[in-house]
């Protein structure tokens, strides 16, 4: 189950989509060096506006590149970075991961999954119709959401891409993600 990275994407400002960077820097306990969404409490404005002392869950986004592969098939161009993530990957079945699972990425940085992403209606602001493509539901009527994962900085490290993601499993039971 291990993969790639293919794409890192950062922003210092509130926006929509991530342009691409040459590298990224974890921090650990904080997120993406320089990134608006980085710190020990959240940083999304609406979560903020709720409680500014929470933990933040989300300091680092990440989207399985298969996702993009899957929206063009759908009519939709969607590139790395366009849904603000801040790491691509390939080869990693990213949304069937269990909390807690640690991905190793390249050398040094090492995150743990929190849960899922929960895309908002800024999706369809950038595409219409694209928030349907990325939560949906499955045959029993459960939610599905495939904007991808969140986690922590365990530890800080430069990502870039073509840097290996390693996957290493909670021990069990496994937990499955659910939005954070």
């Amino acid at each position: 189950m291990n993969g790639t990275v293919t794409v890192v994407s950062s922003s210092g400002a509130y926006s929509f989509t991530k342009p691409n960077r040459q590298t990224v820097t974890l921090l650990t306990g904080l997120g993406v060096e320089g990134d608006v969404h980085a710190g020990a409490t959240v940083k999304h404005r609406s979560r903020v506006a709720q409680d500014p002392t929470q933990p933040n869950l989300r300091q680092v986004h990440l989207i399985h590149e298969e996702l993009f592969d899957e929206l063009r098939a759908e009519g939709f161009e969607v590139a790395p970075g366009d849904l603000g993530e801040n790491v691509t990957t390939r080869s990693v079945d990213l949304l069937a991961l269990p909390v807690g699972t640690l991905l190793h990425l390249g050398d040094e940085a090492v995150v743990e999954v929190t849960g899922l992403r929960n895309p908002c209606l800024q999706i369809d602001t950038f595409q219409e119709g694209l928030l349907k493509q990325v939560v949906g539901r499955d045959e029993a009527g459960n939610i599905v959401r495939k904007a991808g994962i969140m986690s922590v900085v365990r530890a800080g490290g430069v990502v870039r891409p073509g840097d290996p993601v390693t996957v290493e499993l909670p021990v069990g039971p496994h937990r499955p993600l659910e939005r954070v």
